[in-house]
């Protein structure tokens, strides 16, 4: 071989290994990892980033401006939110629902009941006749405006509940990353300079563009975000309820969604509900608006990890919408705060695995062009143990010990 022929090939070769280095650089679970996997599947994709400390929020335009994941630590960090990898890959659209995953979803309640948009009118409500509008599955979200830190959405269309009412409806949703400051307001603490966090919030707007109003007699909506994490074998979701009296404040945990929840996976003690949410048992539990509190969080042991969900929960008493399939006693009495443990379903199958943490505003009853606003704040931290449990104390009066053990003693 000569010299110039022998230096052509060592070159192709060099090329080739970093090509193959740079494929290989992000495993599954890395926030790079999913940053790659939508640009290789071609998906319109957003970042708001702090370049500084690493933290970002990967968001889908396509997806009706849903948070996908977010990061606290740069492209080789952690990331926190469940994405369907296979799903999204197979390219396959469902005219009932794709469940592609994502942190943070924009849907409307109610599911179920007269007023529900998932049913068409004169339908049972049972799995063969639900569907999600594709407004809040396969719709996008139009982009109107993008900086480092916030990305502003809209959109506007028509729906027809289970009862024939036509609803015009128009969205507005923001995305931002926070600030130290606005973080350190929301935990109700300072930040150890050791910890690694990302935070954003969501503010979403929901308009009656209709000549109607929304009545009780003719139908109404919520904002109802969804939150989509990686489950893990001790993870506990912990989500703090008012103590008081069953008559006054009602049931305590709404537990029967799919069947009552084992008590080997529902502990309620000193005034938190204690959910498990391994991805191994398909499960989902609610608090009425009554029982619940501003505040939830999640706690996965083995990663250190620590989320905090703070939603816009009136001061007032507010009424709130009834999103169970079927006939209902009162379609306005629902939860304000739900979270859901997949796991698999009679056959075998599953969709995830995956847990939820969901926030509702209360009942959108507006009159023709008012609005209603509902805005959530994710807070993900990691680091030493010591400095989460400060956090957690603070806000909840628990200790991380305490909820790392709760199902131990079971």
């Amino acid at each position: 071989m000569n010299t110039t022929l022998f230096y052509l090939c060592m070159s192709v070769l060099l090329m080739s290994c970093n090509l193959q280095d740079k494929k290989n650089q992000y495993t599954e679970g890395d926030y790079g990892y999913d940053v790659e996997f939508f640009r290789n599947q071609q998906i319109e994709i957003l970042q708001l980033k702090d370049d500084d400390s690493g933290a970002a929020v990967l968001i889908s335009p396509g997806y009706q401006g849903r948070v996908m994941t977010s990061t606290a630590n740069g492209m080789k960090g952690k990331s926190f939110g469940w994405i369907n990898h296979d799903y999204i890959k197979a390219g396959q659209i469902n005219d009932k629902f794709n469940p592609f995953g994502g942190e943070e979803r924009f849907w409307l309640g109610p599911e179920g009941g007269p007023f529900s948009i998932y049913f068409d009118q004169g339908d049972e409500q049972i799995f063969e006749s639900w569907s999600v509008p594709k407004e809040l599955d396969t719709a996008p979200f139009d982009l109107v405006e993008k900086s480092e830190q916030k990305a502003v959405f809209q959109k506007s269309f028509e729906l027809t509940n289970a009862i024939g009412t036509s609803l015009k409806i128009g969205i507005d949703r923001t995305i931002k990353l926070l600030e130290n400051s606005e973080v350190e307001k929301t935990l109700k603490t300072s930040l150890n300079e050791s910890i690694k966090w990302v935070a954003y919030e969501s503010k979403n707007v929901l308009t009656n563009r209709g000549d109607n109003n929304w009545t009780e007699d003719s139908g109404f909506l919520s904002i109802w975000l969804l939150c989509m994490f990686n489950p893990a074998e001790k993870g506990v979701v912990f989500l703090p309820y008012n103590k008081g009296d069953g008559e006054e404040l009602g049931k305590v945990v709404e537990d029967d969604y799919f069947g009552k929840v084992p008590s080997e996976r529902l502990i309620t003690k000193d005034g938190i509900a204690y959910f498990k949410v391994d991805g191994k048992y398909r499960s989902k539990i609610g608090l009425s608006p009554e029982r619940s509190t501003p505040y939830c969080g999640s706690y996965d042991p083995e990663t250190n990890s620590l989320t905090i969900l703070w939603y816009s929960k009136p001061d007032e008493p507010a009424r709130y919408v009834n999103s169970k399939w079927g006939k209902q006693e009162d379609p306005l009495k629902g939860d304000a705060l739900n979270s859901y443990n997949d796991g698999p379903v009679d056959d075998g199958s599953i969709m995830g695995p995956f847990y939820e943490i969901e926030s509702s505003s209360p009942a959108a009853l507006l009159y023709s062009g008012e609005s209603i606003t509902h805005v959530q704040r994710i807070v993900h931290v990691t680091g030493n143990e010591k400095y989460l449990d400060e956090i957690v104390q603070n806000i909840f009066n628990v200790s991380i010990e305490d909820i790392k053990s709760i199902f131990s003693k079971v």
